[in-house]
């Protein structure tokens, strides 16, 4: 279980002295505030745990090891919302002004919050991180300036599959006449990659069944039996939280083979794997960053945080798991925006409009990532006016029966399939709102 921080956290505060009040966010000169829309509690806390908990850990470390930001302190303050839209909402208005310029960034980490405050965001000038989930053609950063589905989007992780199992089967030419299920929970996240699967059924040749299941997914046995009689080549599953163990032993009783499943990075966390015991062996997902502690990165949290009894993780064998890591790279993209936007904007605290010029100018080659600790840790990122998604890289890992192994190198996704389907999207949703596309040749 994780320690519940359902107030602000001042870190600096005690390791100078300074008497600040619990759950204070006073005004201060000199700290970067960062809200976390976070749960902790019910289906989906297996990911909001592992990953808030990183995150926290990680700005912990920075603010432990290098002071902060240029001597900007990091601030934060947890506001629980179970993974509910509406509550998602009322934490962001809650503690979007708090701090001393107010919020630098959001992460709600929910596709249905994300959604909710596309439009909100952009009358309050505070960007929305939606690091590899979220609504797809925000990637479009024209229309989209405030949002900022980095890393990878969903259409482009579902190319990135369907390329692993043409892989699997020698070759693309392959995949024609395949059948495939997409089991989903069906919820706003589950049903994001119904689009681009069907597109590529058509270019591919495929035939692709898409089957849902109803949150929080704790009984699917009716799907399964229906995927029974379709006797499908590959099942791609879009779940998250408990019922991704539930797909996965009700596949083994079905006996479908689980080296035929593919999940979604939010399908491949140790916390899906190890309650599903002997079934899960075999079981293949997706992923934007890796499991294990052996990187610089983790070791300095375990030694400025950890050895100092300052970590937010009370089950310390969660430090260095799938979801855990993820939060980490969540605190290196807020931390890398927060020190880009400090080049232009001066080593002091900033809005989330300027922090926001950061994001959209960050630049995370291999050489700076190696700087960061983090080499091979996640894939290397490059933001830009039009483009608020980056490589949309993915690696393959393969559940061995105790741990993740990573059994792919970077796989490219399907850009010249996806982005021309992000675009019409995102002028769609331009003309609905009446929006007029921003001039990128003009942006600095």
């Amino acid at each position: 279980m994780m320690r519940h921080k359902s107030v602000a956290v001042w870190l600096a505060s005690a390791a100078l002295g300074t008497a600040v009040a619990f759950g204070a966010t006073a005004a201060v000169a000199d700290e970067q505030f960062i809200p976390l829309l976070s749960y902790r509690v019910g289906a989906y806390a297996s990911g909001g745990t592992g990953i808030f908990g990183g995150y926290i850990d990680y700005m912990n470390m920075i603010n432990q090891r290098d002071g902060g930001i240029n001597g900007v302190k990091l601030t934060w303050e947890e506001c629980e919302t179970e993974y509910n839209t509406a509550r998602g909402v009322e934490c962001y208005e809650r503690l979007k002004n708090k701090g001393a310029l107010g919020a630098s960034m959001v992460m709600p980490l929910s596709t249905g919050i994300t959604y909710s405050l596309i439009d909100r965001v952009a009358t309050d000038k505070i960007p929305l991180v939606t690091i590899g989930y979220g609504r797809t053609d925000a990637s479009d950063g024209r229309v989209f300036p405030y949002v900022f589905p980095m890393l990878t989007n969903y259409w482009s992780q579902n190319t990135t599959k369907i390329k692993f199992i043409g892989m699997r089967e020698g070759g693309m030419d392959k995949l024609k006449g395949k059948k495939i299920v997409n089991l989903y929970i069906d919820i706003p996240y589950g049903k994001e990659t119904i689009p681009v699967l069907d597109a590529q059924a058509k270019k591919y040749g495929f035939i692709v069944t898409h089957i849902p299941f109803t949150a929080p997914g704790n009984d699917q046995q009716s799907q399964w039996l229906q995927i029974r009689q379709i006797k499908p080549d590959w099942v791609i599953l879009r779940g998250y939280g408990v019922n991704v163990p539930v797909a996965i032993k009700t596949a083994a009783k079905s006996g479908f083979p689980r080296d035929h499943m593919v999940g979604v990075w939010w399908s491949g966390s140790e916390e899906d794997t190890i309650p599903a015991g002997d079934a899960a062996k075999g079981y293949i997902a997706a992923g934007f960053n890796v499991a294990g502690t052996n990187y610089p990165v983790i070791k300095d949290i375990q030694k400025y945080v950890y050895a100092k009894n300052l970590g937010n993780m009370e089950d310390k064998s969660r430090v260095g798991s799938i979801y855990y890591n993820r939060g980490v790279v969540y605190g290196i993209i807020t931390v890398e925006a927060i020190r880009k936007a400090q080049e232009k904007y001066g080593k002091k605290t900033l809005s989330g409009e300027q922090v926001r010029w950061g994001l959209e100018n960050l630049n995370l080659d291999d050489k700076h990532l190696k700087q960061l600790g983090a080499e091979g840790f996640l894939p290397a990122l490059k933001m830009s006016c039009a483009d608020h998604e980056g490589s949309g890289l993915a690696k393959f890992q393969q559940w061995d029966g105790k741990q993740w192994k990573v059994i792919t190198d970077w796989i490219t996704p399907d850009r010249e399939l996806v982005r021309p389907m992000i675009e019409q999207s995102a002028a769609e949703y331009a003309k609905e709102k009446n929006l007029t596309l921003r001039d990128c040749s003009k942006e600095g």
